[in-house]
């Protein structure tokens, strides 16, 4: 069930309009009786009916409404006023003709709907025994009105009880699941906002990778160039004016890449050619833009991999040539994509200083390569010394 769902009533009032209709047709049913009856003078006939009617006026004005307004669970005093009103007009018509005992079910009806149940019980059994004992005043053979008066006032109440309990059972499940589905979406709605803060956590931890893979690095590379440009204005202008279009170039590229981050986050260095075409733009770049010797080796054949398992290969040799331009010292990298046992694996290789994988603070860079290259069921090992020289290799399923 949707959370924003209304929950169920506690009381079906439906439910109670139907009790409602068997008290009228009750009442109407015994003030038929009563008219009947030979006994009583009309005088009385008529002031039994006349109180019978003001006791159903009384439980529409004093019980209905509140139970309407309550959605069936009415406070015990408006409860209490409105039986009493009920039981005193019942009482009273009993006293002028004991024959409006017919109309004793219609009393009953609304007892358990408008009183606690132990409440309830008490004048169910007041109900059901009173027509009994005000029989019993109209003389005759004591004996033989127990006889019948007490029987049939335990089997009518009896039943009356067994029905009473039943409609308090019905409402007691219906309270209970109302506390359920009112716990269910109090649940789900914890779910959906757990979920909501996690996938946030997630997509910032991934544009966080991207932004460090992509524009971080484009920017460093920048102001490296500038930084050349600088010390080369005036003793090699010709230098200059070449880094100074590379310069141009690499911003051009970042460029690409924020505003393809932004439209689909797919890397505009995949989306313009192939995964070997990209790498080896990016081995072209470095060579360009340092005085590095670096080398390409990209085999044929490559398979057709996902777009995510392209996006952890690119990013991985972006973040391994980051390094090895920022903190190597190397002379020559190697580049190496390659087929190994149906896997794809990219090598990279430089002879620099080295250092040390497993040594706390490494750097977010290979902690993000780790990362992706698990997400699609890959894996990043690095092999690097004190005798200096580092391998970084990303292999992943082809």
């Amino acid at each position: 069930m949707p959370a924003d769902l209304p929950l169920e009533q506690p009381v079906e009032l439906k439910l109670l309009r139907y009790w409602e209709l068997f008290y009228l047709f009750a009442l109407l049913a015994g003030l038929v009786a009563l008219q009947l009856q030979d006994g009583p003078s009309p005088g009385a006939r008529a002031g039994a009916s006349v109180l019978l009617v003001a006791g159903f006026a009384w439980y529409w004005w004093f019980g209905h409404r509140p139970l309407v307004r309550y959605e069936g669970e009415v406070p015990a005093k408006v409860g209490a006023l409105a039986v009493a009103g009920v039981l005193a007009c019942f009482f009273g018509s009993l006293l002028l003709v004991p024959g409006a005992a017919w109309v004793t079910p219609s009393v009953i009806s609304q007892v358990f709907w408008l009183l606690p149940l132990r409440a309830a019980v008490v004048a169910v059994v007041l109900i059901s025994f009173v027509p009994g004992l005000v029989s019993l005043s109209d003389g005759g053979d004591l004996s033989e009105q127990l006889a019948t008066t007490i029987p049939a006032g335990v089997i009518f109440c009896s039943l009356a009880l067994m029905l009473g309990l039943f409609i308090h059972r019905i409402a007691q499940q219906k309270e209970e699941q109302a506390v359920l589905i009112e716990r269910l979406a109090a649940s789900r709605s914890e779910v959906a906002r757990l979920s909501h803060e996690a996938g946030t956590a997630a997509e910032r931890e991934r544009l966080a990778r991207e932004i460090h893979d992509t524009l971080a690095q484009g920017f460093t590379s920048i102001v490296a160039l500038v930084q050349a440009i600088e010390s080369e204005l005036d003793t090699d202008p010709a230098a200059a004016r070449r880094h100074l279009e590379l310069t141009a170039r690499t911003a051009r590229e970042n460029l690409d890449e924020a505003r393809s981050m932004v439209a689909a986050l797919t890397p505009s260095a995949l989306a313009a050619g192939s995964l070997a075409d990209a790498v080896r733009r990016q081995a072209e770049r470095l060579d360009a833009e340092t005085p590095l010797t670096v080398t390409c080796r990209v085999a044929e054949g490559l398979p057709k991999l996902s777009t995510a398992a392209e996006v952890v290969l690119l990013r991985a040799t972006q973040e391994a040539l980051h390094n090895v331009r920022r903190h190597a010292h190397a002379t020559t990298v190697a580049l190496d994509l390659s087929i190994v046992d149906g896997n794809v694996r990219l090598s990279v290789r430089d002879d620099g200083v080295g250092f040390d994988p497993a040594a706390p603070g490494t750097g977010y860079g290979l902690t993000g390569m780790r990362t992706r290259a698990r997400q699609v069921g890959g894996e990043l090992t690095v092999h690097s010394g004190e005798k200096g020289g580092t391998e970084l290799v990303v292999e992943v399923p082809g």
